[in-house]
C-alpha cells in the first residue's frame, strides 16, 4: 500500500465499427494522467484539472474520475477518500475515450493505495459508473481495453481479450472538432430493421473471427457498420471523403471512433498505415478540418502506474 500513486491511461477506439458498446482497442500515444491520494477525510475530492480546453466539473458526482472513485468507495466500504488531480491529454468531445481515461487512471492509482489492491477485472464495475455518469449508459467498449490493453470485447459483466494479428495497426485522425457523446447516441434514436441486424452480427462474428484466426480478410469482410455509422456520419464533416482516403490507401477499413468525430483506419503493417494516415489527414484538410493523426498497434498498451 502507497499513501499516493499515478496513473496513464491511453487513448481508445470504441465501437470498433461493428461492436457498437461491447467491442473497443487502445492506442498508443496520446492519454489522461491521474494522480490519487489516499486521505483519512471521507469521500473524494477533484482538487486540480490541467489541460483541458474546455470547463470540466470539479464535483466528483458530475466528473468520471470522481463518480468511479465513489463508486469504488462505496462498493468495497471504504473508510479512507481520496484526493484526485487529472491531467488531461485527451480532447474534449473527441470520441478517443477521454471521459474513460480519466475514470480508469483514476482507479488504477487509488487501486494502487489500497490496502490490498484488487485485480484489474474487479474495477470494471466502477468504471462502468463512469461512463455512466458522461454518457447515460454503463457501455465498456472505452474503460474495457483501458484495463486490459488490446482489443477487448466488454459485455454488461465480463471482459474477454481478443487477440489480434500482430502487424494489425490502427491510424486514429482527430480532426480539430467537438462532437459530445450524448449528442452522437442522440443520432441513434429511430427504428431498425431486421435484416440490418442480422447483417451486423454477421460482420461482428467475421471480425471477431478474422482476429482469432489471424485472417485479414475475415478482417476486411467484418468491418463494416451497418448500424451506427451511418446515423453519426453526417455529424462528421467530410466523413465520407476521410474514409475513401483510407480505404484507397490500403485500410482493411475505417469508419467512427467511439462518438465520433474522430475516425480510424485498420491497416496490415505500419506502411501502410502511415500512408492511410497521410490521406485521411488530406481529406480532413480539403473539408475545412485540421486534424492530428496518430499510428499504433491494435494490441496496444493498457493504463499503467507510472510513479
Amino acid at each position: 500500500m502507497t499513501a499516493q500513486a499515478t496513473a496513464f491511461a491511453p487513448a481508445s477506439v470504441a465501437n470498433v465499427g461493428v461492436g457498437f458498446d461491447i467491442l473497443g482497442h487502445t492506442v498508443d500515444g496520446p492519454g489522461d494522467r491521474v494522480t490519487v491520494r489516499r486521505t483519512t477525510e471521507p469521500g473524494v475530492r477533484i482538487v486540480a484539472i490541467r489541460g483541458n480546453a474546455q470547463p470540466l466539473p470539479y464535483e466528483p458526482e458530475q466528473n468520471t474520475a470522481g463518480t468511479a472513485l465513489l463508486a469504488m468507495r462505496k462498493m468495497l466500504a471504504l473508510p479512507f477518500g481520496f484526493d484526485v488531480e487529472i491531467d488531461k491529454g485527451i480532447p474534449f468531445g473527441s470520441g478517443m475515450g477521454g471521459s474513460a481515461a480519466s475514470a480508469v487512471a483514476a482507479l488504477v492509482a487509488a487501486n494502487a493505495t489500497l490496502d490490498q489492491p484488487l485485480p484489474r477485472t474487479l474495477l470494471y464495475p466502477f468504471a462502468l459508473e463512469s461512463e455512466y455518469a458522461a454518457s447515460g449508459s454503463r457501455h465498456g467498449d472505452n474503460v474495457g481495453p483501458l484495463l486490459l490493453g488490446g482489443l477487448v470485447l466488454a459485455t454488461a459483466d465480463r471482459l474477454v481479450k481478443i487477440p489480434t494479428p500482430p502487424n494489425l495497426h490502427c491510424v486514429l485522425t482527430h480532426p480539430h472538432a467537438v462532437l459530445e457523446t450524448r449528442e452522437a447516441r442522440a443520432a441513434l434514436t429511430g427504428t431498425y430493421t431486421l435484416p440490418e441486424f442480422v447483417a451486423q452480427s454477421a460482420n461482428l462474428a467475421l471480425l471477431l473471427s478474422g482476429c482469432r484466426d489471424g485472417d485479414l480478410d475475415l478482417i476486411r469482410a467484418g468491418l463494416r457498420d451497418r448500424l451506427v455509422e451511418p446515423r453519426r456520419a453526417p455529424l462528421i464533416r467530410g466523413f465520407a471523403a476521410v474514409k475513401q482516403a483510407a480505404l484507397d490507401g490500403g485500410a482493411l477499413g475505417a469508419s467512427i471512433s467511439g462518438a465520433g468525430p474522430s475516425v480510424f483506419a485498420w491497416c496490415d503493417g505500419p506502411s501502410t498505415a502511415g500512408a492511410v494516415a497521410a490521406g485521411m489527414r488530406d481529406a480532413f484538410a480539403e473539408a475545412g478540418l485540421a486534424s492530428d493523426t496518430w499510428v499504433s498497434k491494435v494490441d496496444a498498451a493498457a493504463t499503467e502506474l507510472v510513479a
